[in-house]
């Protein structure tokens, strides 16, 4: 009974806390499972993380004229990590071409390719995509192909990593490849923003996990960046998006249950980026 003064018995607010506290931790529990459950997922293909995955996806013989989506392969930091370069890997390519085929009429090949960073027919692609770059680890072989490779025309798309430590490591890799690199904003006036759709403001696009959790972010990667490297000339080289992940966004576009706000931008920034890489 609560007293007449209005207020309940200590061992009440006692309870009540507690209650809060249990509540609390359960919430918390249920966030860590969801988030387990599509970590250990993301490399169920038993993949090691390194040049020996290419093996598993040997390249055809035959060249083609027609635009293919390749996926770089790099060494990653930690073997076999449920992060590396496969991450969204191959649902989130072959639904991004069949938005590119649809919406672009750019004539690009059904299926998307693996390349490793070791192999001489990195110079076929005019772009190539990466996830997880903060994973990423350059030798001076490495770094010295793709100096090249970027030098002659070629073209980086970087997606999927968070935080300021991730940020730090992809850093690092760069300047092995520019030692005087400086990574700059790219501004929302930039022709990329607008090479198909207009791109006026920067979304951060979640992991799947947003379905339960409605946190957009990872880490301390709270504000969604896209970034670049531009050559002497002022042609943009790499295109880097921190702070969001585009590749879910693919992956996850016939579920209904994931958003397609963050869909619909996934996809429209990537078409324009490139269109833009595929022109310039």
């Amino acid at each position: 009974m609560i007293p007449t003064n209005g207020r309940a018995p200590a061992h009440l607010h006692f309870r009540n806390v507690e209650d809060s506290v249990k509540r609390l931790a359960a919430a918390a529990f249920a966030v860590v499972v969801t988030a387990a459950g599509l970590l250990y997922s993301q490399n169920e293909l038993g993949l090691l993380g390194n040049y020996e995955d290419a093996k598993r996806f040997p390249q055809p013989n035959t060249e083609t004229n027609q635009i293919v989506f390749a996926r770089l392969i790099y060494n990653e930091r930690i073997p076999a990590y449920y992060k590396g370069w496969y991450t969204d890997f191959p649902k989130a390519d072959r639904l991004l071409i069949k938005g590119l085929k649809r919406l672009t009429g750019l004539d690009i090949a059904d299926e998307g390719r693996v390349v490793a960073i070791n192999d001489p027919r990195l110079f076929q692609y005019p772009f190539v995509y990466s996830s997880e770059v903060g994973q990423m680890v350059l030798n001076a072989d490495d770094a010295a192909i793709m100096r090249e490779y970027l030098q002659r025309g070629g073209f980086w798309f970087m997606d999927d990593f968070w935080g300021t430590a991730e940020w730090a490591s992809m850093e690092a890799q760069m300047k092995k490849v520019f030692p005087n690199v400086e990574i700059k904003d790219i501004p929302l006036s930039h022709p990329m923003f607008h090479m198909l759709f207009d791109i006026n403001k920067l979304v951060q696009t979640p992991n799947s996990g947003y379905e339960s959790t409605h946190i957009t972010y990872e880490q301390d990667g709270f504000s969604p960046e896209c970034k670049g490297i531009f050559d002497d000339k002022g042609r943009l080289m790499v295109v880097i998006n921190h702070n969001t992940d585009l590749g879910d966004a693919y992956e996850w576009a016939d579920d209904p249950e994931y958003p397609m706000a963050f869909t619909g931008y996934a996809y429209r920034h990537a078409m324009n980026i490139i269109l833009y890489a595929m022109s310039h």
